[in-house]
């Protein structure tokens, strides 16, 4: 092997090296820290949460109001029936907690659909069970994605027991109405869901379900007891999906 031949596979092996080793590095516990740059008017929390009042959903355009405004400036896709990505939808109660050990709610409880999103957990399997680090915990509790190392092995979408991440089997860029462009689009082949709209929290702005639900969905600190969600808590009676899995879901439903 001459000289020219042997440095280049040196080369190429310490980078090889270093991008395992850094993998390797990756925090155990799945949070991370300064993955984004956020502004001086942040809003930050010990733990982000959402309480959602199923009551004040009453009609489906309800519903479509608050799923498209996230959708929209988030580029999902409408793909219809040949690959199904959603960050927000809805479903019935029995789908939707399927734990419970009342057989007998009240008509109107039956009768309601749900809305659902990734509930951003404190324990959260999808963050146990990725590969690569592209699902991580961050210290304020949001469930984050980096879409650059996700590798979609799908693993994250067999872990999270709440159906709420979607695979791109195609490339959604040509199913956009409209592209926006100041949120990245994903690309073919890398999971998605919702970020409880991290990126607008770095600039001191609400999640945008919670702005278009006109004030059926509130969020706040969880660790704080004069937040919002602490006092909707205090007040009201509410479930989460499946408690029982110890998942430890952020987003409760005031019933």
């Amino acid at each position: 092997m001459n000289k020219h031949t042997r440095r280049q596979f040196l080369k190429v092996a310490s980078l090889s090296f270093l991008g395992v080793a850094g993998a390797s590095m990756l925090p155990s516990n799945g949070r991370a820290e300064g993955v984004f740059q956020s502004q001086g008017s942040a809003l930050k929390a010990r733990h982000w949460g959402m309480v959602i009042d199923t009551r004040r959903f009453t009609t489906r355009e309800s519903f479509q109001k608050v799923i498209d405004a996230c959708h929209k400036f988030h580029n999902v896709p409408n793909i219809g029936t040949k690959q199904e990505v959603k960050w927000l939808w809805t479903d019935g109660y029995k789908q939707v907690f399927t734990d419970q050990v009342d057989r007998y709610p009240a008509r109107e409880v039956l009768a309601r659909r749900y809305l659902l999103l990734c509930n951003h957990c404190e324990n959260p399997a999808c963050v146990r069970v990725c590969p690569t680090g592209a699902t991580f915990r961050r210290a304020d509790g949001v469930v984050a994605m980096d879409y650059h190392r996700c590798i979609g092995c799908r693993y994250c979408m067999a872990g999270c027991p709440y159906g709420a991440r979607s695979f791109n089997f195609m490339d959604p860029r040509p199913h956009l109405a409209e592209l926006n462009t100041t949120f990245p689009a994903r690309m073919k082949g890398v999971v998605e869901k919702c970020t409880f709209c991290s990126e607008r929290l770095s600039e001191g702005l609400l999640p945008l379900c919670v702005e278009a639900s006109d004030g059926a969905i509130a969020f706040g600190d969880l660790e704080d007891p004069e937040s919002s969600v602490r006092k909707l808590l205090a007040e009201n009676f509410t479930l989460r999906r499946k408690p029982t899995l110890g998942t430890e879901p952020s987003v409760f439903y005031i019933i």
